[in-house]
């Protein structure tokens, strides 16, 4: 009798690590026909984000960022910001657009989950509108490299504008 239990019981074992492992490779297919789908239409992958079952790529062309399935032309983002639990840690705005039109503040969704960690996004402004860029909370140090990466990229590409516009 005991040696029938041992016996289903690694039986259980082994269609456990079974599954796992067939879980993990099918994840990392996934993963990589996401790359190759990005690297196909010319896009530079800048972060990995966690979203609810998957990953979602922060990439970018010479022409536009790309957050999930939303385009954002770099041409009209007016500012960019680090955003922690919803209040700007970080910010840079575009001198294109300081004459023109006064930045208006960040508007975000507040979710007051009670999450033991902070939650960190970046928020990039448009003349069409905000898109936030959801970096997590899983961990600090994890979702704010995260949200670190994705602000400075678009700083520097906000910068080279800003020094195109002044030489001209």
């Amino acid at each position: 009798m005991r040696d029938l239990i041992a016996a289903t019981l690694a039986v259980l074992l082994l269609v456990t690590a079974a599954s796992l492992g067939t879980a993990l490779h099918t994840f990392r297919q996934r993963r990589r026909a996401q790359h190759l789908r990005e690297q196909e239409h010319g896009r530079r992958i800048i972060a990995e984000l966690p979203s609810n079952t998957d990953m979602t790529l922060f990439s970018e062309d010479d022409d536009t960022f790309s957050y999930g399935d939303a385009t954002i032309d770099k041409q009209r983002i007016t500012a960019v910001r680090v955003l922690i639990n919803g209040t700007p840690l970080a910010v840079y705005e575009s001198i294109r657009f300081q004459l023109s039109a006064p930045a208006t503040p960040t508007a975000f969704k507040d979710r007051p989950e009670d999450i033991a960690h902070d939650r960190w996004d970046v928020a990039i402004e448009t003349l069409d509108g905000t898109t936030i860029v959801e970096c997590g909370a899983i961990r600090e140090r994890i979702s704010q490299e995260l949200a670190r990466r994705i602000f400075d990229r678009i700083k520097l590409d906000l910068m080279e504008r800003d020094d195109t516009t002044r030489a001209s």
